[in-house]
């Protein structure tokens, strides 16, 4: 009898130690409506703003506006594909915090689903802004770069347990990433906007941008992952209202610029295709 108490007593522990799964991350979420709404306003936005800018740019007859808008929409289909994820459990889960970390020992919700949206839509902003400045296609690919080993390495932090010192030491390398962005947009961009002609609309774009993109890292010191002075739904949230700036304001402010095809927008027909001497045969 001992014994048969002794097997159900550690079976229970190692059942409590158990990964949750989807369907319990879900039930986690829905109990919660502030969290929950988090996801759905984002979903919901997302949705409102892709049905937008096809409304705008239906046309739009420029090819490199239509690059712009199209790269503009796909900010929103990731956006939009990733609260899902994370709306349906699939891109959450729960984390026990390592030694130092003021929730140690506790398993904390971790919304690691948000770096995958910040790593694959950030990259379209900046590739949108870089055209707008009217930048090179070298500064705009170093800071999609960047801005991918800012995220991937922000993930890193949110996720590793092992050691608190190492949660931080990738978040101070996450952001020297996201320093260099900041500076190839307020001082080379913003330089090269003031050539271009599209300063009016740059500085908005950039203000709303950076300051918007400084919200984050703050969020991830205060919130759960890091001195957890924020409980998790106020995070969510905090990280939702900086997507809603970041993403579809901008896009917006965006699309409507660029759909009435100004000058310093435009270019001609042969934008983007191969270059006419390449492979054309020589007159004999």
């Amino acid at each position: 009898m001992q014994l048969t108490e002794s097997l159900a007593a550690i079976t229970r522990n190692i059942t409590l130690q158990a990964p949750e799964t989807q369907g319990e991350i879900v039930e986690f979420v829905l109990d919660d409506t502030l969290l929950t709404l988090s996801f759905v306003a984002n979903i919901a936005l997302a949705g409102l703003t892709i049905l937008f800018i096809v409304a705008m740019a239906r046309g739009v007859t420029d090819p490199r506006t239509k690059l712009i808008v199209v790269a503009t929409m796909l900010i929103s289909v990731v956006s939009i594909s990733s609260y899902t994820g994370l709306m349906s459990g699939l891109t959450l889960s729960f984390i026990e915090m390592p030694t130092g970390h003021p929730l140690a020992g506790e398993e904390v919700l971790t919304m690691w689903g948000r770096y995958l949206t910040w790593t694959f839509s950030t990259p379209f902003i900046l590739i949108v802004l870089g055209m707008i400045a009217g930048s090179n296609l070298t500064k705009i690919l170093t800071t999609v770069s960047m801005t991918i080993a800012m995220c991937v390495t922000g993930l890193a932090a949110a996720l590793t347990t092992s050691s608190y010192l190492m949660r931080w030491w990738w978040f101070v390398l996450s952001s020297a990433f996201f320093l260099v962005i900041v500076y190839v947009i307020m001082v080379d961009w913003t330089r090269e906007a003031e050539r271009t002609g599209t300063d009016d609309l740059f500085n908005t774009l950039k203000i709303l941008t950076v300051v918007g993109w400084f919200g984050y890292p703050i969020l991830w010191a205060l919130g759960v992952e890091g001195f957890a002075l924020l409980e998790v739904w106020m995070t969510s949230w905090g990280y939702s209202v900086l997507d809603i700036i970041t993403k579809y304001i901008v896009t917006v402010l965006i699309v409507m610029y660029v759909v009435k095809e100004p000058e310093t927008i435009t270019a001609d027909a042969d934008y983007g295709t191969t270059l006419k001497s390449v492979g054309t045969p020589a007159d004999d």
